[in-house]
């Protein structure tokens, strides 16, 4: 987008978190959990290899005066709020174990798992829990808003509660956090939850092949920095990236196969993070045209016009469908991306005159008034249609929807902002004013170009930290804080433009910062409580 593409270029959570903060209980996930990477947690009941079970009467710690107040436990991003206590705080040591009861078991078995692997304490959903343990529980749906957890150290145990699993798993990742940053978790309670309902990661995988393995390491960065979507951008000009049953002619070399995909999705399930494909149509779709020549648009002198389907024939709408209606199931989170940009016909000075087909098209559906952006706009509205039965929350980005036409895009559909420089691209008040959900992609803050074309220069987590916030839709300056609610939150956008600009692994290391800065500017809406250095030092140490 802008010049994102041709010039460079589950679940999603509907309500920000604005209620009050409360404590806790954390339901688990069902997707599979990650037990190839993480250290294997004991079966059910027992503790951890070696370890010497605690026996129940040991004496309990009693909290001194020679104890210190406690201090907030340190973590990316910052919790939002600690109640501070005087005691020794908590510590894995030998027979400790992740307590999860056994109403949450099937909740839950996922997440005690995963932390009992990675702290390497035993683990247990059959026995009571005593000192030195982990408890996870969920709590009452009311109890809280959605993703928020409560965590309490107290009598030498932690319990972690929240009124759905993805809360208790953001509790899980707070505690692990706390150990990390400074060996233990202090004494004392956190009641914390998301400003924002949407937080992540963009990754464009159609210019740049990207491998299962990295992007799974991706979701697992991804899961710590309590940030909960995932977008896939598999389909451009440059190559089509997933294995395809229904069109296997247009799947480039190399891409994901489909049990890639799958294991992708479990993994990004066990985090809580939703992945959201994108077939981007009807721009940006030239591997499928280097297989189906007779779709490309062509403008009044014959001339091919580079990634784009000609939106007049009804046979370019049923091969994107025929993709959408394969890759729904593939993708079972709860969002799909639309795409929308960038349609090359709507870039040119006089579209009814460079691409009469279009216009008549237009004309014919929509009336003497249509014209070649209503026809775009039906498009739109008409990949929606298949997408939306399946429940998923619809996107596409900002510069695909056109004011003053005969039609409108649905207003379901959330504008994925990134860009204000594009023909038909609006300020981002445009788009809030009429009442649409926005997301920030901010071009100027959030895009990892590779290779830094067109005056792209890469993002620093610095200045995301001190600078950008979610209402910074556009450049450097944020729209009304009135319009908060409408924007749903923020992804950092990776676009592979010199996909042979930078390895795998310098693409990680160079949106490691970054991607640590979003995730606090979009979890909490206060001004950063540390300087940059602080916060450097301790991404650095987690």
């Amino acid at each position: 987008m802008g010049n994102k593409r041709f010039f460079v270029k589950g679940h999603v959570m509907a309500t920000a978190a604005t209620a009050a903060l409360v404590s806790l209980a954390v339901p688990g996930c069902t997707a599979a959990s990650d037990e190839a990477r993480a250290p294997a947690a004991p079966a059910s009941g027992t503790s951890a290899p070696g370890a010497s079970p605690t026996a129940p009467g040991d004496p309990t710690p009693v909290p001194s005066p020679t104890h210190p107040l406690s201090t907030a436990p340190q973590t990316i991003p910052a919790v939002q709020e600690h109640v501070p206590a005087r005691g020794p705080g908590w510590k894995p040591a030998s027979g400790a174990r992740v307590v999860v009861g056994q109403a949450d078991k099937a909740a839950l078995s996922d997440e005690g798992a995963l932390l009992a692997g990675e702290l390497r304490l035993g683990y247990t959903d059959t026995e009571p829990a005593r000192r030195g343990d982990v408890e996870l529980s969920l709590a009452p749906k009311a109890s809280g808003p959605p993703e928020s957890y409560g965590l309490t150290v107290k009598d030498g145990r932690v319990r972690i509660t929240g009124p759905d699993e993805a809360g208790v798993f953001y509790g899980t990742r707070t505690l692990k956090q706390a150990v990390a940053s400074a060996g233990s978790a202090p004494e004392g309670t956190v009641r914390d939850a998301p400003a924002k309902p949407q937080r992540g990661l963009n990754l464009d995988i159609a210019r740049k092949h990207f491998t299962a393995d990295w992007i799974e390491d991706r979701i697992r960065e991804m899961g710590d920095l309590k940030l909960n979507q995932l977008g896939l951008h598999f389909s451009d000009d440059q190559a089509f990236r997933i294995e395809s049953d229904s069109h296997p002619e247009i799947v480039s070399t190399p891409h994901l196969t489909k049990a890639e995909v799958r294991k992708i999705t479990a993994l990004a399930a066990s985090r809580h993070i939703t992945v959201v494909p994108e077939i981007d149509s009807p721009g940006h779709l030239g591997a499928v045209l280097r297989a189906h020549p007779g779709l490309q648009l062509r403008d009044a002198q014959g001339k091919a016009v580079r990634g784009a389907v000609d939106i007049s024939n009804p046979a370019s709408a049923k091969l994107v469908d025929d993709l959408l209606r394969e890759y729904l199931p593939l993708f079972p989170g709860g969002a799909w991306h639309l795409g929308a940009d960038e349609y090359q016909a709507l870039v040119v000075r006089d579209p009814q005159a460079s691409f009469p087909q279009l216009a008549a098209a237009a004309r014919q559906r929509y009336g003497p008034t249509g014209r070649v952006q209503d026809l775009a706009t039906g498009w739109l509205n008409d990949r929606a249609n298949v997408v939306r039965p399946s429940g998923k929350a619809l996107k596409a980005w900002n510069d695909g929807f056109f004011t003053g036409g005969a039609v409108g895009a649905a207003k379901d559909i959330e504008a994925e902002y990134w860009t204000g420089k594009e023909i038909g691209a609006r300020p981002p008040q445009g788009y809030l004013a009429e009442g649409r959900k926005v997301v920030n992609l901010n071009d100027e803050y959030l895009y990892y170009v590779l290779g830094q074309p067109n005056q792209f220069t890469y993002p620093t987590g610095k200045r995301i930290y001190e600078q950008w916030t979610p209402l910074v839709l556009r450049g450097t300056t944020p729209v009304p804080a009135r319009y908060g609610n409408q924007i749903l939150g923020a992804r950092l956008a990776v676009w592979a433009d010199l996909a042979g600009a930078q390895t795998q692994a310098q693409v990680a290391d160079g949106i490691r910062l970054p991607l640590a800065a979003l995730s606090q500017k979009v979890w909490d809406a206060r001004a950063p409580q540390k300087p940059w250095t602080d916060f450097k030092a301790l991404a650095d140490r987690l």
